[in-house]
């Protein structure tokens, strides 16, 4: 499958950890098209390492996993470009990548910071996690099924099933996992 539409995942819904697998692995998947600012990372990463979620080490390390997988992800805001958004000041940044990137979506828990008169003007829309994998497991439902068997599969840690992967998914994207059981 090739991913048409590129789309800018936000340090908020790149934080939680079963979210973050779910959604890079829908990009590995080639179901989207993902793109972040090394600020966006940062963002999450320094975060993650605040809240005593992982350690620096692991930090280094999930950030270069993450650009392993994903070499052409990261686009390169510049801060003259910045300025001319406006949206919420805290993610002008965001909306900047998401122009560089020709996102036609940013993925945000943060919708209040995009509001619809700022992005309107780029063509660009902000949907919730929970909205957006929504909406990916409308299009791709069987590839999507196959994304969570992946990732489940790949979890060792405690071992874990689909069933089990969705309902930890369940606080963050409740309506996509009520959509996946609906249709199961």
């Amino acid at each position: 499958m090739v991913a048409v539409f590129p789309v800018i995942l936000d340090s908020c819904v790149l934080y939680p950890m079963y979210l973050r697998d779910t959604l890079l692995s829908a990009a590995e998947a080639g179901l989207y098209r993902v793109y972040w600012s090394q600020s966006i990372l940062d963002g999450a990463i320094r975060n993650l390492v605040a809240n005593g979620q992982i350690t620096g080490p692991q930090a280094d390390r999930l950030e270069r996993q993450m650009k392993l997988a994903f070499p052409e992800a990261t686009v390169e805001v510049t801060e003259r470009l910045i300025p001319c958004m406006d949206n919420h000041p805290g993610d002008r940044h965001v909306l900047a990548a998401a122009l560089l990137a020709k996102a036609q979506v940013i993925v945000t828990d943060n919708l209040k910071h995009f509001p619809a008169e700022s992005l309107g003007q780029f063509r660009v829309e902000a949907q919730s996690a929970d909205q957006f994998l929504t909406y990916l497991y409308d299009l791709f439902p069987e590839s999507m099924l196959e994304v969570l068997q992946t990732q489940a599969s790949g979890l060792r840690n405690p071992p874990m099933s689909v069933d089990s992967l969705l309902n930890l998914l369940e606080k963050s994207v409740p309506t996509f996992v009520s959509r996946f059981h609906s249709r199961s």
